[in-house]
């Protein structure tokens, strides 16, 4: 059915329409809406006298890159994009057909919420969506665009999927608006300060990309497709123009340790002289910046990336950080993305405010999600490696099937200093005992710190120069393309520490 769509009144507040983003999204002519006669049953408050096209929300399937996906646009002009019954069946029964037809579901979210006038009947319409989406997940990749207003219950569809993305300047997201703000806490607030893509991005981590407009965002899903297989079991190809230009690449990475070991760097120089040219795609760039994560390709082929960020914090773990690592590493364990980590962290960040946050149970999210990860999972150690933050880190008591240290690294309970000051606390305070307290240092850092000790102990499975780091990675995800973990004990699921 063809139905005149109002562009101009989307145009006039800066936006796209819902069937013009989705023809952004999609490739050319590839579209094809079902579901296009449905129409509401409600008529309280006048609402049977209103015809509402398509119920306010396009479905349908079309492709990205040549592949097959699911896609529905929510049309603010029609009705405010409120969410009905039928409305929200739409969508439920479009990521149902996504299942079984294994491919992502891509939702554009531009709506008022629930539609008032239909009372329990939206919430209905809400809770056969949640339920969709909590289906799909682990089944196939669901991606979330907000490209306007998304309040209430309109959050948590959302919420559930894989990776949100938001746009500045349009997009808004939270549980209640500015009006109720203002009613019950007496604060003024504008909806941008309350859930512009700006504090997704920055503050939150509800947003796992910020793009400049939505453009920009639809460039990013498309490439964000490339990276990530289409349905569980999905066999990652790979693709064959990679390039990585070997001689630059192992003479940068020789450079980017400083000499001073308390002096930060940026993961991100290591990062790139491992995987291939141009090809790591950050995840929740602004957010939580003491780690990094993302996917990036090693000779051609998709791997999910985590790294400690020395430059920001010292590359410490936090409550927002443990996070964002957890949430990464079991979306690229739920479809068989290999990982790669790189470590270079001193411990988890003290003091009272991380403790009453909840450090203990967001630090346990990451040893639970490592340890429950059965893809291939490789760990270099490129400089400090610390505490409980080592064994977190994907080390071999986690599972990792390879661990690589470069010759500096660091690996012990805690630094010399931290050490000696439990070791030879009264010592320390005493100037004449200075000679001591260095021969200890140096001892400790000789006899403990000392990479070799945990290769010996077989922690560490080889000792390499940063130079090697590439080839060595590039030969163990190789070696561990068709790795079978073993049986779990019986159960029904874990308990993760939510």
């Amino acid at each position: 059915m063809k139905f005149e769509y109002n562009i101009q009144k989307q145009h006039d507040k800066g936006k796209l329409h819902a069937i013009e983003r989705i023809n952004a999204l999609c490739d050319k002519d590839s579209f094809y809406e079902i579901y296009s006669g449905a129409r509401h049953t409600c008529t309280s408050f006048g609402m049977d006298k209103k015809d509402i096209p398509y119920d306010g929300v396009i479905t349908g399937f079309g492709k990205i890159n040549g592949k097959k996906v699911a896609v529905y646009a929510q049309d603010f002009t029609v009705q405010g994009g409120s969410l009905g019954k039928v409305h929200g069946q739409k969508i439920a029964e479009l990521i149902s057909k996504a299942i079984d037809s294994r491919c992502p579901v891509i939702g554009i979210n531009d709506s008022g919420g629930a539609r008032i006038q239909e009372g329990v009947d939206a919430l209905c319409g809400y809770g056969d969506l949640f339920y969709q989406n909590v289906r799909a997940s682990g089944s196939v990749p669901q991606i979330s665009i907000i490209a306007g207003p998304c309040a209430g219950g309109a959050v948590y569809s959302p919420g559930i999927t894989d990776f949100i993305f938001a746009v500045d300047n349009i997009s808004q997201l939270f549980i209640t608006g500015p009006k109720v703000v203002k009613s019950v806490l007496s604060m003024d607030i504008t909806a941008e300060d309350l859930g512009g893509a700006a504090i997704h991005s920055q503050k939150s981590g509800v947003a796992h990309f910020r793009c400049a407009g939505e453009e920009d965002c639809y460039d990013k899903v498309r490439r964000l497709l490339d990276y990530i297989p289409h349905y569980y079991g999905e066999e990652i190809v790979a693709n064959a123009k990679f390039k990585f230009d070997e001689k630059k690449k192992a003479k940068r990475i020789q450079e980017v340790l400083p000499e001073e070991t308390k002096k930060g760097y940026d993961i991100r120089q290591v990062i790139d002289c491992v995987v291939d040219d141009d090809s790591f795609f950050e995840v929740m760039a602004e957010f939580a910046a003491m780690a990094v994560v993302g996917f990036a390709k090693v000779e051609g082929k998709s791997v999910g990336v985590i790294a400690n960020n020395p430059a920001v914090w010292g590359g410490l773990l936090n409550c927002d950080s443990s996070d964002k690592i957890a949430r990464f590493v079991r979306y690229c364990d739920s479809f068989n993305i290999p990982l790669l980590t790189f470590v270079d962290v001193p411990g988890f960040l003290p003091g009272p405010d991380e403790e009453q946050k909840g450090i203990i149970r967001h630090g346990a999210k990451v040893i639970y999600a490592y340890s429950e990860a059965t893809v291939p999972k490789v760990t270099v150690i490129t400089r400090k490696a610390y505490g409980g933050a080592y064994i977190a880190m994907c080390s071999k008591h986690l599972g990792a099937d390879f661990v690589y240290a470069w010759p500096k690294a660091e690996i012990a309970v805690m630094g010399a200093e931290g050490a000696l000051g439990i070791l030879y606390a009264k010592e320390m305070k005493d100037p004449a005992q200075a000679t001591l307290v260095a021969q200890k240092s140096q001892e400790y850092k000789d006899t403990i710190m000392t990479p070799t000790v945990a290769a010996q102990r077989d922690y560490v499975s080889e000792i390499i120069n940063p130079e090697e780091t590439r080839e060595r990675v590039a030969r163990s995800l190789e070696f561990l393309e068709i790795k079978k973990q073993n049986v779990a004990p019986a159960k029904k699921h874990g308990n993760i520490p939510l």
